[in-house]
Parts: structure tokens; C-alpha cells; sequence
């Protein structure tokens, strides 16, 4: 299976959104974080393990995907496939934590179904590379990188375009109350096009 441009394209920009938006946290100063944070909590120290630990997924997950490693390399091929699953069990747990921190009860569910949708994506893509089931692993591990890769991040820029769009370039609230109702609806518009973008590559197999 020869890598799609597309997949190249797919992690380049996933990249180019997710790098700068990581940044502030490897400073590990919760002042330079993107959103509140309690004060005194667990919920700093949880967020950037679960985004440090979603990256490494992230780099590992698409590396997975590489011919030249995937068949001439096996040894490198399972060992990245290992460092996936553990950097997913342990992203997707950390942030079930992050939920009881959520702003908003749209919030919490979002990522709740974000969390268990890609840790039971991750188990099934296991569980059927273990019992050889190769193309159904293929399936699954498209699937679960989408999760990663077209992520609701990647719809934030398109998201607030629309949102301009819609009301004439006007921001009568200010810009800090229309990223705050994006991002209440971000994960679910990702979450959609996720499917939407997994199922279409599926079909074309």
C-alpha cells in the first residue's frame, strides 16, 4: 500500500496546526496556557502530559503508514506501532481526566466521546493486528489517525472564517467570545468530518 500524497499533505498540516499550538505548554508555565486553569489543580500537569503523549502518537501513527518501513523494516514497524498504542491509552485517559475541568457541559461531552471513540480505536486496531487480521487493522488505524491528524484543530481557521462570513466581518462581542463559541462546537464538526474523510478512503479500497 504506497502512501497517498494525501497523507503526506494530511500530516504536514497537521503539523503546521498542532506544533504552535503546543508550544506554549513545553514551557510548562500554566500562565501560558490556552485556556483557564485552576489554580492549586491536577489540571495543568494533565493537559500537557495528554498533548506531549497525543503528538508522539501523532508522529508514530503516520510513520506506521510508510512502505519502506512498514515491510522492509517489521522490527521498527512494531515498535512504533507499540509506542502508538501506549501514547493513545495514555492521551486518552489523561484526558478523560481534563474533563472534569471542562468550561461547559458541551465541552465535556465532546471530548468524552473523543476519548473513548479513540481509545476503543486504538484497542480494536490492536487487538486486530494481534490476530493478523491486517486489513481490518488498516481500517482501524485510519481511522484512529484521523482522530489525531483531523483533528477539530485543524477546523478552528475554518470555523472562524464561517463565522465572519455569517456575520459580515462584524464582532460586536469581540474576538475572544468568537473563538469561545467555535470551539463549543470545533470537536463535533471534527468529529463528523472525520468519519466523513475515513469512510471515503475505505470505500475507494
Amino acid at each position: 500500500m504506497k502512501l497517498p500524497k494525501i497523507w503526506w499533505a494530511l500530516f504536514l498540516v497537521s503539523l503546521v496546526v498542532i506544533v504552535p499550538f503546543m508550544a506554549p505548554y513545553l514551557t510548562f508555565d500554566p500562565a501560558n496556557s490556552r485556556i483557564t486553569i485552576i489554580s492549586g489543580s491536577l489540571q495543568y500537569p494533565l493537559l500537557v502530559a495528554h498533548i506531549v503523549s497525543a503528538f508522539i502518537a501523532l508522529l508514530t501513527g503516520f510513520f506506521q503508514f510508510v512502505d519502506r518501513i512498514r515491510l522492509k523494516k517489521p522490527r521498527i514497524h512494531r515498535f512504533l506501532g507499540r509506542v502508538y498504542v501506549y501514547s493513545v491509552f495514555i492521551s486518552g485517559l489523561l484526558s478523560l481526566g481534563t474533563i472534569f475541568y471542562a468550561e461547559d457541559f458541551m465541552k465535556a461531552t465532546s471530548f468524552l466521546i473523543l476519548s473513548l471513540a479513540w481509545l476503543f480505536i486504538c484497542w480494536k486496531g490492536y487487538r486486530t493486528a494481534i490476530n493478523r487480521q491486517y486489513e481490518e487493522h488498516r481500517k482501524w488505524m485510519i481511522l484512529g489517525m484521523t482522530l489525531v491528524a483531523v483533528s477539530a484543530r485543524l477546523l478552528v481557521p475554518v470555523l472562524l472564517l464561517l463565522y465572519l462570513i455569517l456575520h459580515n466581518f462584524s464582532l460586536p462581542h469581540g474576538m475572544e467570545t468568537v473563538i469561545g463559541e467555535v470551539l463549543n462546537v470545533n470537536i463535533w464538526a471534527g468529529l463528523i468530518l472525520n468519519f466523513v474523510i475515513v469512510e471515503s478512503a475505505i470505500l475507494k479500497k
